[in-house]
């Protein structure tokens, strides 16, 4: 689904991503794991578009971003870590505004809203202003957000962070309904308990570096996957 050959980004004097290769299987979900500072935010960046690379190329089903950016970012859907909704607005609102920036036709939208509300149940609160919700519920919002034009490909950068358990594991359950549904989830999170409960296979970068990619199995073999993490990261 995506390739990445020898990518690197520069600033300056800084290498933030130090020419890393790996592909990214269609329908799984790949977790993507660092300390901070460690390149996975600008790794996402460029994998997203936000950003380009100094060297090293990224393919998305074998076709380059450059001259294809328009149909790429169709295939994409993006969940930041921060909040970004217009809280002023009330929860259909921000998907119908979603929804017309993507251009999508007015009965279709209408219907996909609908869907979207039901798959995560929030349908109740369709009416309510984004400010009044709760944190799990903006969690929920901010995923079906990026799934309104129905991309191939979704970005959750820290999609529970500051949740509690509880909340945390409905996420979880919403992720693994997407994955069955055929998307490929790119994750990156800071709970590592959640990436060995999520990922089909987990890549571990340090200063820049790729410095272990394989399922949580067989990196771990009889270890946690935490105490893989602090070995590899020292």
């Amino acid at each position: 689904m995506i390739r990445l050959e020898n990518l690197t980004k520069k600033f300056g004097d800084l290498t933030a991503v130090n020419g890393i290769s790996f592909e990214i299987l269609r329908g799984e979900v790949f977790g993507l794991l660092g300390k901070n500072g460690a390149g996975k935010t600008t790794t996402i960046r460029m994998l997203t578009l936000q950003l380009l690379p100094t060297s090293g190329q990224i393919f998305f089903q074998n076709k380059l971003p450059q001259g294809n950016e328009l149909e790429i970012k169709k295939l994409i859907g993006v969940v930041p870590q921060h909040l970004n909704f217009d809280q002023d607005l009330t929860v259909e609102e921000n998907l119908e505004l979603t929804a017309r920036l993507y251009h999508l036709p007015k009965n279709f939208r209408q219907k996909k809203i609908d869907e979207l509300l039901h798959f995560v149940e929030l349908e109740k609160v369709r009416t309510s202003f984004v400010k009044k919700l709760s944190g799990g519920m903006k969690r929920r919002l901010l995923i079906i957000r990026a799934l309104i034009h129905s991309p191939k490909i979704l970005f959750l950068d820290e999609p529970t962070v500051a949740l509690d358990p509880q909340v945390r594991r409905k996420i979880w359950e919403l992720i693994q309904n997407l994955k069955a549904q055929g998307i490929t989830i790119i994750l990156t999170t800071h709970y590592i308990e959640e990436a060995e409960f999520l990922c089909d296979r987990v890549a571990i970068m340090n200063v820049g570096k790729l410095v272990a990619l394989d399922t949580t199995e067989n990196l771990c073999a009889g270890k946690s996957l935490e105490e893989v993490f602090i070995e590899l990261t020292k």
